[in-house]
């Protein structure tokens, strides 16, 4: 399996390193050239550099940005670049508070500029040779297919399966053994060419088809599960639910009918719910929900955080689980405030006696931070990718030195609790 920190990945040729104090440029060019990088350039504030970038020859491969310089400060200088068009990746760097970093760093992103990294200053090796690798680390993300398709297009592929089940792993943050798996729905044509979901979704909830594709995964869903049952891999599956499927009666009697033909449990299955789902039509939302948990089903609040009232869902639905969105999830181990909410959310559900998920999990620093405070599943590319559900138990035997790694670091991060409490008793005595 590949995963993001197991490749290889290399320094730049060139950086162009943007700050005022020349002590503190001074030493970012030393740690620059001490990670590998070839060509360093330097200016000491934002119009200089702008009028450095128009006099080279060929661009620097990453510029180095202090946000706080006089004239122009570092968020003016990534404006201008945006105006002028030069889309050079970008490390931030400041002394400032870490949310003040994080607003900058969206901003940047916002613009369609690449942000390789938001390092706090003072600024240490490891960090800038980890920020700089970034450029080569990260992995093209494959163009998505934008064929058009017509309303009869996706009504014939839901009726023909052509929409399928992958399933993403879902493993416990402290052992690393798998735990359950996310149906997530994909469209790959006859000819070839995929679908995005974020595409053809949004067309069958608009169009009355949503109800119809939900039922064809939860079938697919539910085949899958017996098949892994019988095998002894006894796996949750999460399925996204739509908010239409909330206003429909019908659809407890029909995912109940679809579990008990394929000998399924109902607290096998869990129901993904965005919180801001249960919004428009609250009655008849929580009468579908509460015969769901009465039936045995499990019930997740998906993206936990990305809404205005989580909180509020939180006490009025029967929810087994929590899930926090990517969003606090990823770079949180990099973060003061992302790890601070991530935190808070995973003590608040650890009270309440929900599972708690994490999605997003990419780089190995978020998944032991996860570890510390108690998470019990991630899912994310550090993980897998999506795959076809016979493909899951293949991937498990290639990968098992791997996901072995995973629960080391668990069992690392127990013995340097244990250690450390042995050194506080020995203080004490």
């Amino acid at each position: 399996m590949t995963t993001l920190h197991s490749l290889m990945p290399s320094i730049p040729e060139s950086v162009l390193v943007i700050d005022d104090s020349a002590v503190q440029r001074r030493h970012a060019v030393d740690l620059c050239r001490e990670a590998g990088v070839e060509h360093i350039y330097e200016a000491s504030n934002g119009a200089e550099a702008l009028d450095l970038l128009a006099t080279l020859p060929v661009l620097p491969a990453v510029l180095m940005v202090d946000l706080e310089m006089p004239g122009m400060n570092g968020v003016e200088l990534i404006q201008n670049l945006k105006k002028r068009r030069i889309h050079v990746p970008v490390v931030l760097a400041s002394s400032r508070e870490s949310p003040l970093i994080s607003a900058v760093e969206t901003m940047t992103q916002s613009l369609g500029m690449e942000v390789l990294a938001s390092l706090q200053k003072p600024l240490n090796l490891p960090q800038v040779a980890s920020a700089l690798s970034g450029l080569n680390r990260k992995q093209p993300a494959p163009a998505p297919d934008l064929a058009k398709f017509s309303l009869n297009d996706l009504r014939t592929a839901i009726q023909n399966g052509e929409i399928q089940a992958h399933y993403q792993p879902k493993l416990d943050v402290r052992t690393g053994v798998i735990k359950g798996v996310e149906a997530l729905a994909r469209w790959v044509r006859p000819d070839g060419s995929v679908i995005p979901p974020n595409r053809f979704i949004p067309v069958a909830e608009q169009y009355g088809m949503i109800h119809d594709l939900t039922l064809r995964i939860v079938e697919q869903a539910c085949a899958q599960a017996t098949q892994w049952n019988k095998r002894g891999l006894r796996l949750s599956m999460a399925i996204n639910l739509s908010p239409q499927q909330l206003d429909s009666d019908q659809f407890v009697d029909d995912i109940t009918k679809l579990i008990e033909r394929h000998a399924v449990r109902a607290d096998q299955i869990v129901w993904e719910i965005t919180e801001s789902s249960v919004v428009a039509n609250l009655g008849t939302a929580l009468g579908v929900l509460a015969r769901m948990r009465l039936k045995g089903f499990g019930l997740s609040i998906d993206d936990y955080g990305t809404g205005f009232s989580s909180m509020q869902q939180l006490a009025r639905i029967p929810f087994t689980e929590l899930k926090v969105d990517r969003s606090f999830v990823h770079g949180a181990a990099q973060r003061e405030h992302l790890r601070v909410i991530l935190q808070s959310a995973l003590e608040m559900a650890n009270r309440l006696n929900l599972v708690t998920v994490a999605e997003g999990v990419e780089h190995l620093e978020d998944w032991r931070l996860l570890q510390d405070f108690g998470c019990v599943l991630g899912q994310g590319y550090l993980i897998a990718r999506p795959m076809p559900g016979p493909d899951l138990p293949d991937w498990l035997r290639k990968n098992a030195q791997y996901l072995r790694t995973l629960h080391c670091e668990q069992s690392r991060l127990g013995a340097e609790a244990n250690a450390a409490k042995t050194r506080s008793g020995n203080e004490a005595h």
